[in-house]
């Protein structure tokens, strides 16, 4: 299988970058985007020449790292589905491929294909957390919620942090991102105590390194842990819900 990759290179993020042809004529269908890298960076090495920096961890769908835009898409043609699950099956013999890093200003580009995501690292420090006495461990029935309301929060709690939601906002928001952490500990009771000070350490992150959001929806068409729209509301809930409880609950 002959696979053309048009791979976005550049040296840091001060530097001009480039798109780069590459040929590889040994791919197969099985070959995930990450070791489609894997093989077109054993041809650059045994050639003498500097390897395409991207990153990649668990290749399971789970950690979220390996994200990168495959033909102007987050992650890639198949909808809600990481880069790490994108198979060249679902491309043909011949085809070409322009791969690059997430766009957005809150990403700047560290080398080639690898981001700094460490704008999603301040939503969470601003509020993704709970404040707990540590020591024993509390009864497992202490806290009785029903099977409805722990699948909710679990179903937001999946969000990976990818920020493939960032990069396809035409604003750069990056609410369904903060809306699934507000919606998953607002729902459980373990986040409850704190609900009002997250929704506004949440936001004020938001609004200082992300775009406003306008609901365009492109969001949740790449999200590879199929959060859904509904996340984008519980941002301007929380936040107004906090500025009436400021002071009777923080």
């Amino acid at each position: 299988m002959r696979i053309t990759l048009e791979v976005w290179r550049q040296a840091h993020a001060q530097a001009s970058g480039a798109f780069v042809t590459y040929q590889i004529d040994d791919a197969t269908p099985e070959m995930s985007m990450p070791e489609l890298l894997d093989r077109l960076n054993d041809q650059l090495v045994e050639a003498g020449d500097e390897p395409v920096a991207f990153e990649s961890d668990c290749r399971e769908g789970i950690c979220g790292c390996c994200g990168i835009t495959i033909d102007d898409r987050p992650h890639g043609p198949v909808p809600n589905t990481p880069t790490c699950q994108q198979h060249l099956r679902n491309f043909s013999d011949g085809d070409v491929l322009r791969l690059e890093p997430f766009r957005s200003e809150a990403f700047p580009v560290v080398k080639d294909l690898v981001v700094d995501r460490s704008a999603l690292d301040r939503v969470v420090q601003g509020g993704g957390f709970v404040s707990v006495d540590t020591g024993t461990a509390p009864d497992a029935e202490s806290h009785q919620i029903s099977f409805q309301r722990a699948e909710k929060g679990l179903d937001f709690a999946a969000c990976i942090g990818c920020g493939a939601c960032v990069a396809a906002c035409p604003n750069g928001a990056a609410h369904l991102f903060g809306g699934a952490l507000l919606t998953h500990f607002s729902t459980l009771p373990q986040g409850l105590p704190e609900r009002s000070k997250r929704g506004r350490g949440v936001v004020k992150a938001l609004e200082q390194d992300f775009g406003p959001c306008s609901t365009y929806g492109e969001c949740v068409e790449v999200c590879p842990a199929d959060i859904p729209l509904a996340a984008i509301g519980a941002v301007n809930r929380e936040v107004m819900r906090a500025a009436w409880r400021r002071g009777k609950d923080d």
